[in-house]
């Protein structure tokens, strides 16, 4: 058992208001960002494959916030759309990923013997591939478009929800009231629909938040390779990757302000599900403060 750590009552309120201010500039960021790209797009149309090469990588100004990218198209707008792509793909990817994690874990939990066995020793051949590699591999066999990308992420983001799953289902077997169940002659496909998969929802669902931002991060990392959405449509990844030779020229903003447009949000929504989890797992917390 940890050691009990005694902090003055001044000190307490002090890390309180540190934590609950850092949640709410979190909350503050996500709200931001996901009224951005849902009402930006609807009001202020981009034509993603318009070029103005009198606008050539123009500075940022009042007329072009983030500047102009090299072939003159504003890069604000851009930097909205791709950020609306990066939401989507992660959104859509951890709520499939975690949706196969579940219904695997539980089983292989579930079940038990051999079939656990089994199953888990594909888990973990699978988690023995990167990846990135993986991922790369899924999304050459399609046409570029956002679904192959949302299907590489899904299909490479399970696992590690398959092994929380499982391990939550494995210690909720062993409670009296799943002993209950069975000598009420509940079978084992009842006692996990009603009693095992709603009590791991919670973690199922940090689960998904935690993996959000993971998922935008490997599909701008499939943008950035040009394994992603076609060349013409704004992306993150992408954008970094048309910027970067910009660089060299000193020009910073086609790279800065996409790169910053993938960290800020990503880190914001990790600050929340970070909140989650203490509140799901208060005895993570192994400091007495009074």
């Amino acid at each position: 058992m940890a050691d009990t750590v005694w902090r003055p009552a001044g000190r307490t309120r002090e890390l309180r208001s540190t934590r609950a201010l850092r949640v709410r500039t979190a909350a503050a960021v996500t709200l931001i960002v996901v009224a951005a790209v849902l009402l930006v797009p609807p009001v202020v149309r981009l034509d993603q494959q318009a070029v103005d090469l009198t606008a050539k990588l123009l500075p940022p100004s009042w007329a072009h916030p983030f500047g102009t990218d090299d072939v003159g198209r504003d890069l604000l707008l851009r930097c909205v759309y791709g950020l609306r792509v990066s939401l989507l793909v992660g959104l859509v990817a951890a709520a499939v990923a975690t949706l196969i994690g579940t219904v695997v874990g539980a089983a292989a939990a579930t079940l038990g013997g051999w079939t656990d066995r089994l199953v888990m020793r594909v888990v973990d051949t699978l988690s023995a591939i990167p990846h990135l590699l993986l991922g790369i591999f899924i999304v050459a066999l399609f046409r570029p478009g956002i679904w192959p990308v949302v299907v590489s992420v899904a299909l490479t983001h399970w696992l590690s929800t398959a092994r929380i799953v499982r391990a939550e289902v494995l210690s909720l077997r062993a409670r009296p009231f799943v002993d209950a169940a069975i000598s009420g002659g509940a079978s084992r496909l009842r006692i996990a629909v009603r009693h095992l998969v709603p009590a791991v929802l919670p973690q199922a669902g940090l689960a998904a938040v935690l993996m959000v931002p993971h998922a935008m991060w490997h599909e701008s990392a499939l943008s950035f390779l040009g394994l992603g959405l076609p060349a013409h449509q704004a992306s993150l990844g992408g954008l970094v990757q048309a910027g970067r030779g910009s660089l060299l020229a000193g020009d910073w903003w086609p790279s800065l302000f996409p790169g910053l447009l993938l960290v800020v949000p990503t880190l914001a929504i990790a600050g929340l599900a970070g909140a989650w989890r203490d509140r799901l797992n208060p005895r993570r917390r192994s400091e007495l403060t009074l």
